[in-house]
């Protein structure tokens, strides 16, 4: 019952991806891609005195892909720069609720790989 939930929450994160879209002179900038299955994606997003105050994203791909961004950047909107760059791999997977194959999960991952690089640069 509990996973169904979890599986409507993506269908739905997947329609309507929150956060979708670019923002004009971001202080991050980053596409990346999975070649393993073809998903896109860009994050753009604003910060200000340390802390993330605006993130957009736009991405083709699965439907994990897109849901996981879309929860990934609702969660870290409004974060400090710090506490973004700590959030691990597992508590990325953990917002989507559900067991992932190793090719899902690298799905899912996209969104958190892409942005950490942004936030290295």
């Amino acid at each position: 019952m509990e996973e169904q939930l979890y599986r409507e929450i993506i269908l739905e994160h997947w329609k309507n991806p929150q956060n979708y879209g670019v923002i004009k002179n971001a202080a991050i900038d980053i596409s990346d891609s999975n070649p393993l299955c073809g998903d896109e994606i860009r994050i753009t997003a604003k910060i200000q005195d340390n802390k993330l105050t605006d993130v957009l994203f736009i991405s083709e791909g699965c439907a994990i892909s897109k849901a996981s961004a879309s929860l990934f950047t609702e969660k870290i909107k409004k974060m400090n720069i710090k506490a973004i760059k700590e959030i691990t791999p597992e508590e990325t997977l953990e917002e989507l609720g559900i067991m992932l194959t190793p090719t899902r999960t690298k799905c899912a991952l996209l969104v958190y790989a892409t942005l950490q690089k942004g936030l290295r640069k």
